[in-house]
């Protein structure tokens, strides 16, 4: 098991842990926005389920099946991840109304929203090391784990608040109030997992700072060649695909052609370790002299 398959299961250990202090808060307060950040959690375990498995299978290596690898797979754990966020936040939703048409006084319980703080710390600790993880390792799964967690986190931190100031003013209605933008933020937060992902899955290009140093090093490494062009990027999972077309003299010898596409895919990785690259050859008739010029 690898340090990727490593986090995403300490994402299901850590998620039931605060699913459990969570419930315990709930529990000790009978507050119905913490009964919500409860729910919030029982989707953080299943997307870590999700996570794991989805990372399991994309570090699968390529197979006569799928030649270009399975790394996609985290893409559609996370947009299961986006669905399963958007009906805990309906349900979320649901609770609120209910609570709007038969509010109830909250007695403050101190030890209640100590044990939801302490799930909120511990929640923002491995938020922090998922992002940090999943854009090093390069891992969309991981990645979108920990942004969930940290928005998990920030509406944690703005429902204790709000639940510590109903049961002190006694305005009852602050605390599904509070349940309802809980609700939102979850809403706000599935759509962004989903939109992140179906770029992958849309095969995407690299962004456009990437895309840019791509140029740079066809560019200074091509050596011998007259220019590039018709340079296309996708990406997915950790792996980024990279094709362009290599425009050399017709008097070039094929050795020598292959010398050079040698030389800009060692370049390449250099800077991309998980690079597919792929170059056609063409004679200098097929010249576009608008694209990559080498210098």
């Amino acid at each position: 098991m690898d340090r990727i398959q490593r986090l995403a299961l300490g994402s299901i250990v850590v998620g039931i842990a605060v699913l459990a202090l969570k419930y315990v808060a709930y529990v000790l307060t009978g507050s119905v926005a913490l009964w919500s950040d409860a729910v919030e959690s029982v989707v953080n375990v299943a997307t870590g389920i999700a996570a794991l498995l989805a990372v399991r299978l994309s570090a699968k290596p390529a197979d006569a099946g799928h030649p270009y690898g399975h790394q996609k797979a985290e893409y559609f754990s996370a947009v299961f991840a986006g669905v399963l966020i958007t009906i805990a936040a309906v349900t979320i939703l649901h609770e609120a109304y209910l609570a709007f048409r038969t509010p109830k006084l909250l007695d403050l319980s101190w030890p209640g929203l100590a044990v939801n703080g302490a799930a909120s710390v511990l929640n923002a600790g491995w938020s922090w090391l998922l992002i940090r993880q999943g854009r090093e390792h390069k891992s969309p799964a991981l990645a979108a784990e920990g942004r969930h967690l940290l928005t998990d986190v920030i509406s944690s931190v703005s429902v204790l608040a709000g639940v510590t100031l109903a049961a002190v003013t006694g305005w009852p209605l602050l605390d599904p109030a509070l349940a309802a933008l809980v609700a939102l933020q979850i809403l706000w937060a599935g759509w962004s997992v989903m939109k992140e992902s179906l770029g992958g899955l849309m095969d995407e290009a690299v962004p456009p700072e990437t895309l840019a140093r791509i140029r740079e090093l066809i560019a200074t490494n091509a050596e011998g060649a007259i220019e590039a062009h018709d340079l296309r990027t996708r990406h997915a999972g950790r792996m980024m695909f990279i094709d362009f077309h290599l425009v050399v003299t017709s008097t070039m010898t094929v050795s020598h052609a292959h010398d050079i596409c040698d030389r800009l895919e060692r370049a390449i990785r250099e800077d991309y370790p998980d690079a597919l690259i792929s170059v056609h050859v063409e004679p200098d008739d097929k010249a576009k002299h608008a694209g990559i010029v080498v210098l």
